[in-house]
């Protein structure tokens, strides 16, 4: 029987302690899709393309899923700053019916969606039938990575980011086996290609999904019980979507950005189109860094405002700040010194090396910008400051990074380096803005634990 009795005050959790296993954890989850672009790349450049193509929707989805899992964690950070256990593992358990109810919808929709979106990709036959394969099968069953999602926040929320990291490897490994004997045909398995990576891909989420719920069952001081599953509160949802919709929408609209700047470059030719997916898989590893640091920063930024030290809160994320940036430049710069044998793990076509060792170059002044975002917009939404990054969002990427970019592009005839130069422009345009926003001191206005509460269920 679950007690209702608050846990005893955990100790206050640093910052490498929490930020060092997330780091694993987001370096193991992007070399699972750097296992596909590898191995894919031994079918063909158009099969990495394909694949390129339909993550970018995919991406955008696991987005509009994340708006349960980005305010569930934030909403059970403060709780657990106040010392209110109890209400945040009712928080956690409603979170999940959330999560797992929105995944259910957008699997749906991507099904529905498939053939007429991508026949409007403007994509050359092969990489079309690629896409297609690869878009029913992981778009299907991409209801396994909502409870993904929600479960790994959860897990980190609670301060568990080891535990976290342990699951991560287990399904890379499981997805990497998947891969090579799925794609290439092995142990008298066919060789099934794209089909093969989609498949693996879901296998190993489904693996996944089963371990996290049993980690988050033991990691957890107070237990959930079955009623808090089906019996959804108000005030709790509320709160859920007061931070959630907002960090969704800016994500969002930064992936929906992103995927204009790929309508751009499939005018630009093959070339412009795998060089890209390249240069997108060695650049994410550059600003790993600075994700991990934002994410754990986010932890203690949360339970900082929740227990009202809002002073401990600004002082620690002027400090994650500068490891991010600091980190960010040492990284960014070695691969730019060895960007020529790292592109050719990928592919050894000599104009998309040439091209992709162009835009890495520029990557020096996109992840310096990009340093700034992920570190402060995660600390303001940690504080329940969700609003603003959606403001500066839509002024900085829609309004000021899309024409730019159409312009440097189209009339500059600069290429693929010109949609490098307009996502540079857009970050360091928003770092500057949370910048200034996080020393306003604005966000400490927006905590979400108030005094007291009365939780109203709603109707079910």
């Amino acid at each position: 029987m679950p007690t209702e009795v608050e846990p005893t005050p955990s100790r206050e959790p640093g910052l490498f302690r929490l930020t060092w296993p997330i780091f694993f954890e987001i370096f193991l989850f992007m070399l699972m899709g750097t296992a596909d672009t590898l191995m894919l790349s031994g079918v063909s450049d158009a099969a990495v393309s394909a694949v390129g193509v339909v993550n970018q929707y995919v991406f955008i989805c696991i987005l509009v899923m994340e708006v349960v899992s980005h305010g569930a964690s934030i909403v059970v950070s403060q709780y657990l700053g106040a010392k209110r256990g109890t209400e945040a593992a009712r928080i956690a358990a409603q979170a999940i019916t959330m999560n797992f109810l929105l995944g259910l919808a957008v699997s749906g929709g991507l099904l529905l969606s498939a053939d007429f979106i991508l026949g409007r990709m403007n994509l050359e036959p092969q990489t079309l039938a690629y896409a297609s394969t690869y878009w029913h099968i992981a778009g299907g069953f991409l209801f396994l990575q909502a409870l993904i999602n929600v479960f790994s926040s959860l897990i980190r929320t609670y301060g568990f980011t080891r535990q976290s990291m342990y699951v991560a490897m287990g399904m890379n490994v499981v997805h990497v086996v998947g891969n090579w004997v799925l794609i290439f045909g092995h142990f008298g398995m066919p060789a099934h290609g794209v089909a093969g990576a989609a498949m693996s891909t879901v296998f190993s989420r489904a693996m996944a999904v089963g371990v996290f719920a049993w980690m988050l069952w033991r990691v957890m001081d107070v237990k959930m019980r079955p009623a808090h599953f089906v019996a959804l509160t108000r005030e709790y949802v509320r709160k859920i979507l007061r931070v959630g919709v907002p960090s969704a929408v800016e994500q969002m609209t930064y992936h929906a950005c992103q995927t204009v700047f790929l309508y751009y470059v499939t005018y630009l030719g093959p070339v412009a189109l795998a060089s890209r997916q390249y240069a997108n898989a060695m650049s994410q590893y550059v600003f790993l860094c600075s994700l991990a640091i934002g994410m754990g920063t986010s932890i203690i930024v949360g339970r900082l405002v929740g227990a009202q030290r809002s002073q401990d809160a600004y002082a620690r994320v002027l400090k994650s700040l500068k490891w991010s940036i600091g980190i960010t430049v040492a990284v960014d710069v070695t691969a730019i010194l060895f960007r020529e044998p790292l592109i050719r793990l990928f592919t050894h076509d000599g104009d998309i090396l040439r091209l992709t060792s162009q835009v890495l170059v520029l990557s020096l002044l996109l992840e310096t910008g990009r340093s700034f975002n992920l570190v402060l917009v995660n600390a303001l939404r940690a504080a329940g400051d969700a609003t603003f990054p959606v403001i500066m969002a839509m002024i900085s990427m829609v309004c000021m990074s899309l024409p730019l970019g159409y312009f440097l592009v189209f009339h500059l005839h600069l290429g693929l380096a010109g949609v490098w130069l307009a996502v540079a422009a857009d970050e360091w345009t928003r770092g500057l803005a949370m910048w200034m926003r996080w020393r306003s001191r604005a966000w400490e206005r927006q905590s979400l634990v108030s005094p007291a509460e009365a939780p109203v269920v709603m109707a079910h």
